[in-house]
């Protein structure tokens, strides 16, 4: 009687517990430079309820914006080394680190960040570079047309920005150096009090920072120099034991939620660049059109950046030509 009864103890103990472990939650943790106010940082932050939700609360994410657990250039390590589970942050700030996605960076003439989102999830899905093995993807965005802006100084042909101090960083800093100009790599969370010093002269950035950085209040002048356009890639990254140690339904919801998060990112850099448009002329600040025949001179001016990402990938035992060509295709 008494082995029964310590039986059914026995059973009725697991009966209790099994539901409580297989129910038991997994806390993640999720950093980026974007500062709380920011729609790219509030996107991130529902990111991270939608996934509690869709996992019925097995994974709960912690968000820290604003540079809180980790800089904007040590934002990948930091996910790398666990810092961070989660890691959202730009792949420029760690230069010729990730040379396959590089090439999305490049001036291509980008016209909106949903073509800047959906050529850079398509290079990684066609190439899947070694170069991210070290994290669990969860997806890519892009910015708008990334242009020149500048504090005093109007820029209307390649002879106005010789000698320049222009911030900026990657790719975007060597079409400064194509251009004619002085690249000063900072990140964007400086730039503000860069512009406003006088340390640098103007900005390579998205028309949306005019806005939601304030930079429309430093900057005076804009150039539309879509025809050499670039975007910046940014990453959502996973720590690959956190990523293996989720079970196989919450990984599954996460990446369903990741394809149609990569659009919403899009969809709101879009919205934002006509905000930061009207932000930075509502400051006094004027934009500056190039006309065709000047246009083609900034095409040709950058077209060695290209070149030279082709010569570089080259020498990294990669094929720079048929990334170069993927990119732009998949862009067209």
């Amino acid at each position: 009687m008494k082995k029964l009864l310590s039986t059914l103890l026995a059973a009725a103990v697991l009966a209790m517990v099994l539901p409580a472990l297989a129910q038991a939650e997994t806390k993640l943790t999720y950093s980026t430079f974007f500062p709380p106010t920011n729609l790219q940082a509030q996107l991130a932050e529902e990111w991270c309820k939608e996934v509690e939700k869709r996992t019925d609360g097995k994974v709960v994410v912690d968000f820290y914006p604003g540079q809180t657990l980790t800089k904007a250039p040590q934002c990948y390590d930091g996910v790398v080394e666990g810092i961070s589970d989660i890691g959202f942050s730009c792949l420029a700030y760690s230069r010729g680190r990730f040379p396959v996605m590089a090439a999305v960076d490049l001036p291509l003439g980008y016209k909106t960040a949903a073509e800047a989102t959906n050529t850079a999830n398509a290079v990684y899905e066609h190439f899947k570079p070694a170069e991210l093995d070290d994290t669990e993807v969860m997806y890519f965005h892009g910015h708008g047309p990334g242009l020149l802006f500048t504090v005093s100084k109007p820029v209307k042909t390649l002879e106005d920005i010789k000698g320049l101090k222009i911030r900026s960083t990657g790719n975007s800093a060597k079409l400064v150096a194509a251009l004619g100009g002085t690249p000063v790599a900072k990140s964007m969370s400086e730039n503000y009090q860069l512009l406003q010093k006088g340390v640098v002269d103007g900005s390579m950035h998205p028309i949306e920072s005019n806005k939601s950085f304030k930079l429309g209040e430093v900057c005076k002048f804009g150039t539309d120099d879509f025809a050499v356009a670039y975007t910046t890639v940014f990453f959502i990254v996973m720590n690959k034991d956190k990523w293996n140690s989720l079970d196989s339904d919450s990984q599954a919801a996460i990446r369903q939620i990741n394809k149609e998060w990569a659009a919403k990112h899009a969809e709101a850099w879009d919205s934002n660049d006509v905000a930061g448009r009207q932000f930075l002329l509502d400051q006094g600040g004027k934009i500056l059109e190039l006309s065709e025949e000047e246009s083609a001179r900034w095409v040709r001016a950058a077209k060695p950046v290209l070149d030279g990402y082709v010569k570089e990938a080259d020498q990294k035992g990669l094929d720079g030509k048929a990334i170069l060509e993927f990119t732009q295709s998949t862009l067209k």
